[in-house]
């Protein structure tokens, strides 16, 4: 995966934080809608979330406000002037627009990304952030075509997936991600595990990628096997 710029301390000569520049690149380059988010305030004490809430789930990585998702621009200028006002807030992509996510567990993201490499399928960008309140574990986000949201029960139930049986949730309307680089509480990123290019400028189809995805993620559900305790040898 990318390695996460570091931020550049606020009003540092000669730097452009780095926040700001990919904001606007994903604005001006993929014309993906963004929003600003919260951020974290670090001074004498611990770093806290500057939504001011001390048991904040998600300090520095959560909406602003109510009408984030009508505030959300693909417009350079505006987001040029969001993040030079407060050049260490959060990327939000609202998803359902221009995309939808995918979101499984890590691991199984990661197998499931080198099947669908060695398959040669198209893909999106993939992004790697940290667990949101109540996982555990980093997950894997696939960027998908919108519309995905209401489909996925039906194709999990075709491949023989019951509703709610995998770890593979879908990220549509009203939802969002948080794009790199941006800093996910005191010590977490959001990375690109595939990061995006020219390659993947053309969102693939949900249903191309299912199959590997719920394969995957049932290979992680499936559970251990029990070991069996050596058996004494036969007294002769």
């Amino acid at each position: 995966m990318e390695q996460t710029p570091g931020t550049p301390e606020q009003g540092s000569a000669g730097t452009i934080p780095p926040l700001l520049i990919e904001a606007v690149r994903y604005a001006e380059d993929r014309h993906w809608e963004v929003a600003p988010g919260t951020w974290l305030v670090e001074d004498d004490g611990p770093a806290r979330c500057s939504c001011g809430d001390p048991r904040c789930p998600m300090p520095g990585a959560h909406p602003t406000g109510q009408d984030w998702r009508r505030r959300a621009s693909a417009g350079p200028g505006v987001v040029r002037r969001w993040w030079t006002e407060h050049p260490q807030a959060s990327i939000l992509l609202p998803t359902g627009r221009s995309f939808d996510a995918l979101d499984v567990p890590e691991r199984a993201g990661c197998l499931a990304l080198a099947r669908m490499e060695r398959m040669e399928l198209q893909l999106g960008p993939v992004v790697a952030v940290p667990p949101a309140p109540g996982q555990h574990g980093r997950r894997l986000l696939f960027l998908v075509l919108p519309g995905v949201q209401a489909k996925l029960p039906e194709m999990l139930r075709k491949l023989g997936w019951a509703p709610g049986r995998l770890d593979l949730v879908t990220r549509g309307e009203g939802d969002w991600i948080v794009a790199p680089p941006s800093r996910v509480g005191p010590y977490q990123f959001a990375q690109w595990a595939l990061p995006p290019s020219e390659l993947n400028r053309w969102l693939p189809d949900a249903a191309e990628l299912i199959n590997p995805l719920a394969y995957a993620c049932g290979r992680e559900a499936s559970p251990p096997r029990p070991v069996q305790p050596p058996q004494p040898a036969a007294v002769r």
